[in-house]
């Protein structure tokens, strides 16, 4: 599959916490997946929720989701229209939720590097190929571990829910 960029949104700390990304003071109101997307980011560039658009994608520093396990800080990003995340390093639990709601996350340093530093890289194309593995950046490629077993599985059936329905449907 190749995803294609329309904007890259560039988050360049580290440590971006699940509490930024979806504000803790919003955890434990019911809303539905795509009231989530309005607050998106609210607490680090309060512009985010309301000019995402589908197929943009971020780039972010080192252990981006840290902080508690809560789905919402994937949901949120996902109904946004975010299709794809492309950072240094992610925590470990962001990371597994992001494969359950089937966001993609790529772990590259360089890529990321690249896409931090280099202003004029910022505004060319972007398109990720996820089966050969390779981020390219205008006329640079930049490769990456591609998702393979279950999780791959799960990413192509649109998330874990549909995945275990797919698995219980053919029982």
């Amino acid at each position: 599959m190749v995803l294609t960029c329309n904007k890259l949104w560039v988050f360049s700390d580290d440590n971006v916490n699940t509490d930024v990304i979806f504000p803790g003071k919003h955890t434990y109101t019911p809303m539905t997946p795509e009231e989530m997307a309005n607050h998106a980011m609210e607490d680090y560039d309060s512009s985010f929720a309301t000019t995402v658009q589908e197929n943009d994608m971020i780039v972010t520093g080192r252990n981006f989701g840290c902080g508690s396990s809560r789905e919402q800080a994937v949901t949120c990003l996902k109904m946004a229209g975010v299709k794809a995340i492309i950072g240094k390093s992610f925590a470990r639990i962001y990371y597994r939720n992001a494969i359950n709601q089937a966001l993609l996350l790529i772990e590259s340093v360089e890529a990321a590097e690249y896409l931090l530093t280099t202003k004029e890289a910022q505004t060319q194309s972007i398109s990720i190929d996820t089966t050969k593995g390779i981020i390219s950046v205008g006329d640079k490629n930049f490769s990456f571990p591609p998702l393979e077993g279950k999780a791959i599985e799960i990413f192509e059936a649109g998330g874990l829910v549909e995945f275990t329905k797919r698995r219980l449907s053919k029982k």
